[in-house]
């Protein structure tokens, strides 16, 4: 099984407000850089996004470190989503997305590791600008 790292980012103008997501995808020297941007959406909507368009890119079973700066996205990975499971996603927010989350990651092997945000981390640095310039260019296409 391929070992990646995915590192992840999201953004939003307002909460709600516009949004983006940035992702890079790792795999030994090589690097694949993925981004994105809805008009009304929420910071943690683009966090989640992010990781389950990283995982989409994927054309086979990996090994996956995904490593993000949300406590939410990492905390619902790694503790939350069993029991959410079990709950049918009762009084979760985003449950769309937890399940797009859900199949996209079946194939998998998924290591959720938190980073302090604007801390410095190149790559969780180098998400944040995508998530935010791709976050810019929508709120600037709706005026």
């Amino acid at each position: 099984m391929k070992k990646i790292t995915l590192f992840s980012d999201g953004s939003a103008l307002g909460n709600p407000g516009p949004g983006g997501y940035g992702v890079i995808l790792r795999f030994g020297e090589s690097e694949r850089e993925l981004s994105g941007a809805y008009e009304h959406t929420t910071n943690n909507r683009m966090e989640l996004l992010g990781v389950i368009e990283g995982l989409r890119a994927l054309k086979e079973p990996c090994e996956v470190d995904v490593i993000s700066d949300s406590s939410y996205v990492v905390k619902g990975i790694n503790e939350w989503l069993s029991n959410w499971i079990k709950k049918d996603f009762k009084k979760v927010k985003n449950p769309d997305l937890w399940r797009d989350y859900i199949e996209v990651s079946k194939p998998h092997k998924i290591n959720a590791i938190w980073v302090r945000g604007h801390d410095g981390h190149i790559e969780n640095e180098r998400c944040d600008k995508l998530a935010y310039d791709e976050a810019q260019k929508m709120k600037a296409s709706l005026n």
